[in-house]
C-alpha cells in the first residue's frame, strides 16, 4: 500500500468525503482527489498535518509502519472507556428491572436512565481517541453490542405508557394487550438487528 492508499483509507476510516478532508486540511478538493489517485503527493507540511488530523505517525503515512506506541495507546484508552460504558449500559437495564420489581416507584426509571446516559457520555468521551481505521473499528463494535441495551429501556418506557399507561422499565405483558407486547419484541428486534448487521457491514468494508 502506497501514500494515496493510504490517505484514502484513512479518510474512509473516518467517514469523510474528500471535501470534508480538503476543508479541514484547508486545501482544495481537487488537491485530495489528486494525492487519493496518485497524481500528486502532499507537501512535507500536509504530510505532518494529516498525520495529526489522522493521528498517525508520518513514518505510518510514507512507509506503511506499524502504528507508534502512543497511537496504540490511545486505542487502548478508547477501548476502556468503551468496555466502562457498554457495562454501565448494561447495568442500566439490570439496575431499574431490580429497583422497579421491589418498588414500582419511578425511581427505577430514573436510576436506568441515569446510567445509560452516563455509558455513553463514556463512550463519546472515549470516541477522542478513537482515530484512524482502528478506531472506526472500535466504534463499530461498540454500537453492534450497545444498541441492544440503549433501545430496550426507552422502547420499553414508551410502551408501557401507550399501552397500560403507566411506565415501567421493561415490557409489561396483559393478557389484552398480548398483540401490541408482540410487536413491541418485533419492533425492537428488528430496529437492534438492523443497526447491528449496519455495523457487521461495515466493519467488514473496512478489512
Amino acid at each position: 500500500m502506497n501514500l494515496s492508499e493510504r490517505i484514502q483509507e484513512l479518510r474512509k476510516a473516518r467517514g469523510l468525503s474528500q471535501e470534508e478532508l480538503a476543508e479541514a486540511l484547508g486545501v482544495s478538493r481537487q488537491a485530495v482527489s489528486k494525492w487519493e489517485s496518485g497524481q500528486s503527493s502532499p507537501d512535507l507540511d500536509k504530510i505532518v498535518q494529516l498525520s495529526e488530523y489522522f493521528g498517525v505517525s508520518t513514518d505510518h503515512l510514507l512507509k506503511g509502519a506499524e502504528l507508534l506506541p502512543a497511537d496504540t495507546e490511545g486505542l487502548n484508552t478508547a477501548f476502556i472507556f468503551n468496555a466502562v460504558a457498554t457495562a454501565f449500559d448494561l447495568l442500566s437495564i439490570v439496575l431499574s428491572a431490580l429497583i422497579w420489581y421491589e418498588t414500582q416507584e419511578a425511581g427505577a426509571l430514573i436510576a436506568g436512565l441515569v446510567f445509560l446516559i452516563f455509558g455513553l457520555m463514556l463512550h463519546v468521551i472515549g470516541s477522542r481517541w478513537s482515530k484512524g481505521r482502528d478506531g472506526r473499528v472500535l466504534k463499530l463494535r461498540f454500537w453492534k453490542i450497545n444498541i441492544w441495551p440503549v433501545l430496550f429501556l426507552p422502547m420499553s418506557l414508551g410502551y408501557n405508557i401507550l399501552a397500560l399507561g403507566w411506565p415501567a422499565p421493561y415490557p409489561l405483558m396483559a393478557m389484552n394487550r398480548l398483540v401490541s407486547y408482540a410487536l413491541f419484541w418485533l419492533l425492537y428486534l428488528a430496529s437492534g438487528m438492523a443497526v447491528t448487521l449496519s455495523c457487521v457491514k461495515a466493519e467488514r468494508a473496512m478489512k
